[in-house]
C-alpha cells in the first residue's frame, strides 16, 4: 500500500470519534424533520413518543426506516472498503470499483427476473451475496499475479462492464422490461420508500461489522506483508478468507437494500486514514460512524437538490476524489 502522509496529532485522533458521533446525530435529526410535512424539535419528540398521531406515522413508518437504512448502508460500504483495502494492501480498492457491488446487483436482478424475490425477505440479500461472491472471486482470478492498482482497476472495469451488460440484458428482455424503470431506479441507488422490512434485511451488516472489529490488529500486521504477518503469528490464509467473506457480505447486503451506491467504500476509509493514521481497530469504529454520516449527508444533499438519487450524489463526490487519488499516486 502506498505510503500516505498521516496527521500525527493525538488530539485530532481523540476528537474524531466524538465529532463523528455528534455529526451523525445532527444529520439523523435533520433527516427526520426534513420533508413535505415540516417538523420542529417539539413535534419530532411528539412523533417519536407517539403523542402526535400524524407525526408518529410519518416518523416511524416513513422517515426513521430511511434513516436507519442509510446509516447501515454507509457503515457497511465504508467498513467493507476498509477491509478490501487491507486485503489487497491497496488504498484504491473498494467494493464498487472492483465489481463487487455490480455483482451483487446482477445477482439481485436475476432473482427478481425469475420471480423469486417475493418468496421471502432474505432471498434478495442472499442473491446479492452470491453475485458479489462470484464477482470477488473473478477479480481475484484476474489479478492473481499481483494486486497492483493498475491490475485491480483494469479487472474491476472489465468486470463492471460485463456485469452491467448482463444486468441490462436481463432487464431489457421478457416481462421484466415492463418493470425496467423501477429496476433502473433501484440500480441507481437510493433510499426512497425504505420500510422496516429493509431495515431487518440489513441486519447482517451489524453482525459483519462486529466480526470485523476484532480483526483490526491482524489487519495492521497484514499491512506489513504476508511473510512478516506470518512470522508474527498471524494465520494469513484464514485471515484473508474471513476478510473476503465479511467484505462481500457487507457490500452485498448494502446493495440489496439500497441499490448500487458507489465510492463510499473508497472515500470514507481513505479520508479517515489520512486523518487518524493506519490503525485498523480505530478505523473500523470511525468507518462505521463516518460511512453512516456520509451516506446520510449525501441523501440530504440529494433531497435538497430536488430529489437526486443517492448513487448520483455519491458519484459526484467520489468521482473527483478518485481522480485526485490517481493523480497523487501518478
Amino acid at each position: 500500500m502506498t505510503a500516505m502522509p498521516f496527521i500525527k496529532s493525538e488530539a485530532t485522533r481523540g476528537r474524531m470519534l466524538p465529532v463523528l458521533i455528534v455529526l451523525l446525530v445532527v444529520l439523523a435529526g435533520v433527516s427526520l424533520v426534513l420533508g413535505e410535512i415540516a417538523m420542529g424539535p417539539a413535534r419530532l419528540w411528539a412523533g417519536l413518543t407517539g403523542t402526535d398521531a400524524e407525526a408518529s406515522l410519518v416518523i416511524w413508518q416513513l422517515r426513521l426506516p430511511r434513516v436507519l437504512v442509510a446509516m447501515l448502508t454507509g457503515a457497511a460500504l465504508s467498513t467493507g472498503g476498509l477491509v478490501m483495502q487491507a486485503y489487497f494492501r491497496n488504498s484504491l480498492a473498494s467494493p464498487d470499483l472492483l465489481g463487487v457491488s455490480s455483482g451483487a446487483a446482477a445477482g439481485a436482478v436475476l432473482i427478481i427476473s425469475a420471480g423469486w424475490a417475493a418468496l421471502a425477505i432474505w432471498v434478495l440479500p442472499l442473491a446479492a451475496v452470491a453475485g458479489a461472491t462470484l464477482a470477488t472471486l473473478a477479480v481475484l482470478a484476474l489479478a492473481k499475479r499481483g494486486a497492483s492498482s493498475e491490475r485491480l482497476l483494469l479487472a474491476g472495469v472489465a468486470l463492471n462492464a460485463l456485469l452491467g451488460a448482463v444486468t441490462s440484458y436481463v432487464i431489457s428482455t421478457g416481462e421484466l422490461f415492463a418493470r425496467s424503470s423501477q429496476l433502473l431506479f433501484w440500480l441507481f441507488g437510493g433510499l426512497e420508500d425504505r420500510t422496516w422490512l429493509h431495515v431487518w434485511a440489513a441486519t447482517p451488516i451489524i453482525v459483519a461489522v462486529a466480526l470485523v472489529w476484532p480483526l483490526g490488529r491482524q489487519m495492521d500486521l497484514l499491512s506489513l506483508g504476508e511473510r512478516e504477518a506470518q512470522s508474527l503469528g498471524v494465520e494469513v490464509r484464514g485471515l484473508r478468507r474471513r476478510m473476503l467473506v465479511l467484505a462481500t457480505v457487507l457490500a452485498a447486503t448494502a446493495t440489496a437494500v439500497a441499490g448500487i451506491v458507489g465510492f463510499v467504500g473508497l472515500v470514507v476509509p481513505h479520508a479517515l486514514r489520512l486523518a487518524v493514521g493506519p490503525e485498523h481497530r480505530r478505523l473500523v469504529r470511525l468507518c462505521v460512524l463516518g460511512g453512516a454520516a456520509f451516506v446520510l449527508a449525501c441523501d440530504l444533499a440529494g433531497r435538497l437538490a430536488g430529489g437526486l438519487r443517492l448513487g448520483i450524489v455519491t458519484a459526484l463526490v467520489g468521482g473527483p476524489f478518485f481522480l485526485w487519488l490517481l493523480r497523487k499516486r501518478a
